[in-house]
C-alpha cells in the first residue's frame, strides 16, 4: 500500500494440555510451548510493529507462588527484545545449575514465563500512542486467585465511554483511553459476579454472555484467567479474523491461518475458523468447549484483510487477490485503448504483486483470444505466426522501493522534493512518449504518497500516459473496527466529493448533510443512520475516480493520469465470503459505525482534529 495506515493487531493464544514433562520427553524441549508462541507471534509479525507483550498462567501453583505473569515492550523489535528477556532468564538460572534443562519442573517453578497457559500480543498503535502502558496484554490484579485476569485482542470498540459508564468506573487515563481498558473492566466484573456465585465452578461461558452484551465493534479477544481458565472469542459479525487448531496435546489460536499452519506444520484442512459470536473455552482441568456466546449476526468479515493486511501466504486470500487483480484486466483495457503493444504493467512493491498477476492473467486472456481470432480469420506467413505467437504483456519492474527516506530540512517544499525519493525507478524501460504505464497498487486512501512521490517518479521515465490502478473500491468512509481510518478529510475520493459539489455550486449539500446529523445529535439517533452517503449521492464512481485524478495529478506532471478503481462488485465477485464493505459502501454492521460516521463527518465541518470515537 502506497498510504501507509495502521491496522489490526495479531493475537497468539496456546493451551498445553500435558505436563511440560511431556513435551521434554517427545520433542526434546521443555520450552516447547515457549518456541511455539514467538513462531506464532513472528508469523505474524506484519501485523503489529508498534508494541508486543506475553502472558503466561501457571497450573497448579502451591499457595503463596505467583502463577501469573507478563511481558511487555514497545518498539519494532518487541518480539526479539522479549523472548530474549526469556531466554536471558534461562541462561542465568544455567549458571547456578547447569543441568536445569533436564528438569521441567523446576524451570517452571524458577522461570516466569514456563506456564502451561500462554498469550502472545503483536500491536499496531490504532490511536497512535505507542507507550508501553498502551501494549497488551492488560492486566487485572486480585488478591483472590481466580479473580486475576489478563486479555489482549485485536479489536477496536466504538462504545468505550458507555461501558464505563455501565460500571460506573473510574479507570487510570491509560484505561480509559484504551478499547481493551474497557473490555477487560466488562469481563471482570462479571468474572467478579460470577466467583461470588460458584467460586468452584467458574461458569466463563456465562461470564463471557453477560460482558460481550456489551460491546459494539469488531473484536477478537482471548483471555486468561488466574484459576486456570481461558478463552478466545470473536465478534458475532465476524469482522476480526480468528483461526484455532487442537489435537490432544495443544490448542492453539491466532489471528491468521498461515501463522499456525507453519508454526505446527499442520494442513489446511486441519483449522478451524471461529465462528461469529463463538469462543473457545478452556477449563484448567483441559475440557474444550465451543459454545455461541452471541447470536450470529450478517456476516461482515473485513475485506482489508483479504486485499491488505493478512500475508498472502493462505491459499484462499492469494487466490482473492489473484483475482481482485484479475477483475480489473478489462476496465485497464479500456484506459488504454485495448492497445497493449504500447503498454508497460507494474506495481508498487511488494503488497500488491499478487493483485498484479491477476491483472496479467485478465490481459493475457485478452491478447490469446486475439491470437485465435487472427489466426483463424486469415492465412499468415510463419515471419506473422511467430511474431503474433511471442506477443506477449510488457511486464516490467518500474518501482523499486528504496531506504527509509530521512530529511533534517524542516521546511514544506524541501521536504516534499526528499520525499518523492522514496521509491527509484528503473530507467530505459519506457519508450518516452509512446508507452502507457499501468501500475497496479492494493488501495489508495489518501493518495499523499502518489501525488507527492510516486506520479512524479513515473513521469520521469516519459510515459505518454500513467494509470494508477487499486485493487480495492474507493474507499469513501471511516473505519472503526481495528484500522486507523477515522478522518473523513483524509480521504481523496471523499475530497473528490467535495470539490464535486463545490464546482457544481452544490455546497448546500454538506451544509444539510451536517445539520441532520447535529438534529440526530441531539435527538440521540446518531447511530441510526450513515447520513453521510448524501456526499456521494449525486456522483458515479467514474466521475469521483476522473476527479481524483485530477486531484492527484503534479502540475509539473507531464503525462496524463488516469486513476482506476476496483468496483464493490469486482470486490464481492474475488472475496466472495469476507463483505465486510463499510469503508467502501458505508454500511456499517454495528449501530456505532453509524456514530462514528456521522461524528467524522460533523469533525470534518468543524475542522476539529481526531478520531469520530
Amino acid at each position: 500500500m502506497s498510504d501507509a495506515i495502521r491496522h489490526e493487531c495479531g493475537l497468539a493464544y496456546i493451551r498445553l494440555l500435558k505436563p511440560l514433562a511431556y513435551y521434554h520427553r517427545k520433542y526434546g524441549t521443555a520450552f516447547y510451548g515457549l518456541n511455539k508462541l514467538y513462531l506464532l507471534m513472528e508469523k505474524q509479525h506484519n501485523r503489529g510493529q508498534d508494541g508486543a507483550g506475553i502472558a503466561t498462567v501457571k497450573l497448579n501453583v502451591e499457595a503463596g507462588h505467583q502463577f501469573m505473569h507478563r511481558l511487555r515492550i514497545s518498539g519494532a523489535q518487541a518480539i526479539s527484545q522479549i523472548f530474549q528477556n526469556v531466554q536471558q532468564e534461562v541462561s542465568d538460572l544455567e549458571k547456578m545449575y547447569p543441568e536445569i534443562r533436564q528438569y521441567p519442573g523446576l524451570l517452571k517453578g524458577y522461570l516466569r514465563f514456563m506456564g502451561e497457559v500462554l498469550l502472545g500480543h503483536l500491536r499496531y498503535g490504532t490511536q497512535g500512542r505507542n507507550n508501553v502502558e498502551f501494549c497488551h496484554p492488560f492486566l487485572k490484579p486480585d488478591i483472590n486467585p481466580t479473580r486475576n485476569l489478563t486479555m489482549a485482542g485485536n479489536f477496536n470498540l466504538v462504545n468505550t465511554d458507555e461501558l464505563f459508564k455501565i460500571l460506573d468506573a473510574h479507570p487510570t487515563t491509560t484505561m480509559r483511553e484504551s478499547d481493551l481498558g474497557a473490555m477487560i473492566e466488562m469481563v471482570h466484573y462479571y468474572l467478579r459476579l460470577a466467583d461470588d456465585t460458584a467460586p468452584e465452578a467458574l461458569n466463563v461461558e456465562g461470564i463471557l454472555k453477560q460482558a460481550s452484551s456489551h460491546f459494539d465493534g469488531g473484536y477478537v479477544c482471548s483471555g486468561l484467567i488466574g484459576n486456570g481458565d481461558s478463552f478466545v472469542m470473536r465478534d458475532p459479525n465476524g469482522i476480526r479474523p480468528a483461526y484455532f487448531y487442537k489435537n490432544d496435546e495443544i490448542i492453539v489460536a491466532a489471528s491468521e491461518r498461515p501463522a499456525i499452519m507453519t508454526a505446527f506444520n499442520v494442513g489446511l484442512e486441519e483449522i478451524q475458523e471461529l465462528k461469529p459470536g463463538s469462543a473457545i473455552i478452556v477449563k484448567a482441568n483441559g475440557s474444550f468447549s465451543n459454545p455461541q456466546i452471541l447470536a450470529p449476526r450478517e456476516h461482515k468479515a473485513c475485506s482489508f484483510e483479504r486485499i491488505y493486511f493478512s500475508r498472502g501466504s493462505d491459499a484462499d486470500i492469494y487466490k482473492e487477490r489473484k483475482q481482485l487483480g484479475r477483475n480489473l484486466a478489462p476496465t485497464v483495457l479500456k484506459a488504454i485503448d485495448n492497445d497493449l503493444k504500447n503498454t508497460i504493467v507494474s506495481f508498487i512493491p511488494n503488497t500488491a504483486e499478487t493483485a498484479f498477476y491477476g491483472l496479467i492473467k485478465g490481459l493475457e486472456a485478452y491478447l490469446n483470444e486475439i491470437k485465435i481470432d487472427r489466426i483463424t480469420s486469415r492465412t499468415l506467413s510463419e515471419e506473422e505466426m511467430r511474431e503474433l505467437i511471442s506477443r506477449r504483456v510488457r511486464i516490467e519492474k518500474i518501482a523499486i522501493k528504496d531506504v527509509k527516506m530521512r530529511t533534517f530540512i524542516t521546511e514544506d517544499a524541501s521536504r516534499n522534493e526528499m520525499v518523492q525519493h522514496v521509491y527509484d525507478i528503473t530507467y530505459g524501460t519506457v519508450r518516452p512518449g509512446i508507452d502507457s504505464l499501468v501500475v497496479i497498487d492494493d488501495s489508495i486512501v489518501r493518495g499523499t504518497t502518489l501525488r507527492e512521490s510516486i506520479i512524479k517518479m513515473l513521469d520521469r521515465l516519459g510515459p505518454k500516459k500513467i494509470i494508477i490502478v487499486s485493487s480495492a473500491p474507493q474507499i469513501r468512509y471511516p473505519d472503526c473496527y481495528g484500522i486507523d481510518m477515522s478522518r473523513m478529510g483524509d480521504f481523496i475520493a471523499f475530497q473528490a466529493a467535495v470539490a464535486l459539489l463545490k464546482e457544481g455550486g452544490r455546497e448546500k449539500v454538506l451544509e444539510d448533510t451536517y445539520n441532520i446529523c447535529k438534529e440526530a445529535e441531539t435527538l440521540g439517533k446518531l447511530n441510526e443512520q450513515n447520513f453521510v452517503k448524501a456526499v456521494y449521492d449525486s456522483f458515479t464512481p467514474e466521475e469521483i475516480s476522473k476527479k481524483i485524478a485530477e486531484l492527484l495529478r503534479p502540475d509539473d506532471v507531464t503525462a496524463e493520469v488516469d486513476i482506476i478503481y476496483q468496483s464493490v462488485e469486482g470486490l464481492y465477485d474475488a472475496c466472495p465470503h469476507n463483505k465486510g464493505d463499510w469503508y467502501f459502501t458505508g454500511n456499517y454492521p454495528t449501530p456505532g459505525g453509524n456514530r462514528v460516521v456521522n461524528r467524522a463527518f460533523m469533525n470534518y465541518m468543524e475542522q476539529k482534529e481526531g478520531r469520530g470515537y
